[in-house]
């Protein structure tokens, strides 16, 4: 049962950047290339080691580029194409600081990949739809009580970081079984996010 005390401890946040009128097949056939040059060019601030291809597997991970502190992919759960940056390592710092991280190590990631050749025209993410997932049953399980304990730390991060936009969370599912996750949703169009300096 989750309480103040265990909410530094938590470490592993992904958060997903949903992609507007992709076309998934021919993304993830191109990602692939695009992943091994990153690994080449030490395009990320992570260590990264290689290339995962789950092209097969329907609604699944898609193509994911493995790193030591993180992985980063082009995932289709749920049929819904977005670039996920799923945190393994430990990182310094409050709730808060970890979860800005995950946004802008995300946010990182989409703009480079939109700007990849291979994705010129028809790759756009959108920077304030989006779902967080914690990835630690343990210390987050998907609870009324997590969602209690969470809720106010992320209306505070995603304050800070759509700017002027007005933005909704939302508890993604009650079942005990899942992942806990929350879907954050900006409704007006103003500026890009901020980033740290």
């Amino acid at each position: 049962m989750p309480n103040s005390a265990v909410l530094e401890p938590i470490q592993h946040i992904n958060v997903k950047l949903f992609a507007l009128a992709p076309a998934p097949e021919q993304v993830l056939d191109a990602a692939i290339p695009v992943f091994h040059r990153w690994i080449q060019n030490a395009a990320c601030p992570e260590l990264l080691i290689d290339v995962a291809d789950y092209r097969h597997v329907p609604d699944g991970p898609g193509v994911i580029l493995i790193g030591h502190e993180a992985n980063y992919g082009l995932d289709c759960e749920a049929g819904l194409l977005g670039l996920l940056y799923n945190r393994k390592a430990r990182s310094e710092g409050s709730f808060e600081e970890r979860l800005r991280l995950s946004y802008e190590r995300a946010l990182q990631a989409a703009r480079m990949l939109e700007r990849e050749p291979e994705f010129a025209g028809i790759l756009k993410f959108d920077p304030a739809s989006l779902e967080v997932v914690v990835n630690d049953r343990l210390l987050a399980p998907n609870t009324e009580e997590t969602w209690r304990l969470l809720k106010p730390p992320m209306q505070t991060v995603f304050g800070e970081m759509l700017g002027e936009r007005a933005f909704t969370l939302d508890w993604a599912s009650a079942d005990p079984r899942e992942r806990f996750r929350v879907r954050v949703d900006a409704s007006a169009a103003v500026s890009e996010p901020k980033t740290a300096a």
